[in-house]
């Protein structure tokens, strides 16, 4: 182990943090066994991570920024029309979702303490896209006017409760696609019954 070069420690660490997560949950997280791990010494990781919490945050951050990525990549191969975007959209988060549970949870917990400014940041990079999304579709009139901050919280509630049942075994994985194709049909349809 002394004589173990690592090239960037950093994504090394954050890369292991990912599969311990979603192999043992949040509470098996530990700065020495990723270490270990990776090869290094048992401080080797406090120059990038003072703490388990430091770990923590940057973990959630990067899981801000990849959601960010796969939200950005639905789009652009979607197209500029607004119901497939809000389809690819919706199927990227439910693959995330249901894909990084315990990075979810993390993401969402971390972002609402004190001093967590980075990954609110993260957060609304992320969220912004559904956000602009949500504008297209009001201002093209493929949805009704509104809050678009509402409207998309009320949209993302429903993409997350298919993902939540679907992490809880309550509907079969194969089933949760079709669901949210469904919810997004009836999310742009809206409460008619024509």
């Amino acid at each position: 182990m002394s004589g173990y070069h690592h090239g960037n420690l950093r994504a090394a660490l954050l890369a292991a943090a990912e599969r311990s997560l979603r192999q043992h949950g949040v509470d098996q997280l530990s700065l020495r066994e990723l270490a270990r791990e990776v090869g290094v010494s048992h401080a080797a990781p406090r120059r990038h991570f003072p703490d388990r919490q430091a770990l923590l945050d940057a973990l959630a951050e990067a899981g801000f920024a990849r959601l960010e990525a796969e939200l950005r990549a639905a789009l652009a191969a979607a197209g500029p029309q607004f119901a497939p975007r809000l389809h690819g959209v919706a199927a990227a988060y439910l693959r995330f979702a249901t894909e990084d549970a315990a990075l979810l949870e993390l993401m969402f917990a971390g972002k609402h303490r004190e001093g967590a400014d980075r990954l609110v940041a993260a957060a609304a990079a992320a969220f912004g896209l559904l956000n602009d999304l949500i504008v297209q579709g009001q201002e093209e009139g493929a949805l009704a006017p509104g809050d678009p901050e509402q409207v998309g919280i009320v949209l993302l509630a429903t993409l997350h409760g298919i993902a939540t049942l679907t992490n809880g075994n309550l509907v079969p994985p194969g089933l949760a696609e079709g669901l949210v194709g469904r919810a997004v049909d009836q999310f742009i349809r809206g409460p008619r019954t024509d």
